[in-house]
């Protein structure tokens, strides 16, 4: 969202000091949904945006670690870690998985095109300095700690952070 200021500022021929933001809410796990999440999150943050990933529910799994294992005390929440897997590298399609063999298939053509793997750019946006901020009444939900979660982190956050930052991006998406 652009001020009064800023349109002044650049209107005079000054500009803006801010850089722009961009924030996205990821809810899948999927390695379909995750790839655009970290492809356009390091693309912005290459394009000097100051960039926000908000991983919530499912978004989750993308920065679980992979030998969290179960966790939580509940037999729901351990139940939800048995059937949901977290880490890059376990994650399946949103469709035509075929029992892994769809993500392996995936996978392998992103090799031969020298496209980069969820892992590597996730490790890519947090060199970059995007911010990746857990959803904290999700992982409340489901018996999550920040031992679970990769290192590098930002705090836990609620929905009502979310949604301030998304007030104040010139970009907001949800995949």
């Amino acid at each position: 969202m652009t001020t009064q200021e800023d349109t002044e500022a650049t209107a005079s021929g000054e500009e803006s000091s801010q850089a722009e933001k961009m924030v996205i809410i990821a809810a899948s796990g999927e390695l379909d949904k995750a790839w655009p999440v970290m492809l356009l999150s390091t693309t912005a943050a290459a394009y000097g945006m100051d960039v926000t990933i908000f991983f919530t529910f499912w978004g989750l799994t993308i920065i679980k670690k992979p030998e969290a294992g179960i966790s939580g005390e509940d037999w729901r929440q351990k139940m939800l870690g048995a059937f949901k897997k977290g880490s890059p590298e376990k994650l399946g399609l949103s469709t035509m998985n075929f029992g892994g063999m769809g993500a392996k298939m995936m996978k392998g053509l992103a090799d031969d095109n020298n496209v980069a793997s969820v892992q590597e750019l996730l490790e890519l946006a947090q060199d970059m300095g995007v911010n990746l901020w857990p959803c904290q009444m999700t992982m409340d939900l489901m018996g999550l700690t920040d031992d679970d979660l990769i290192p590098g982190l930002g705090q836990p956050a609620g929905a009502g952070s979310a949604i301030s930052l998304m007030k104040d991006a010139e970009i907001s998406l949800f995949i």
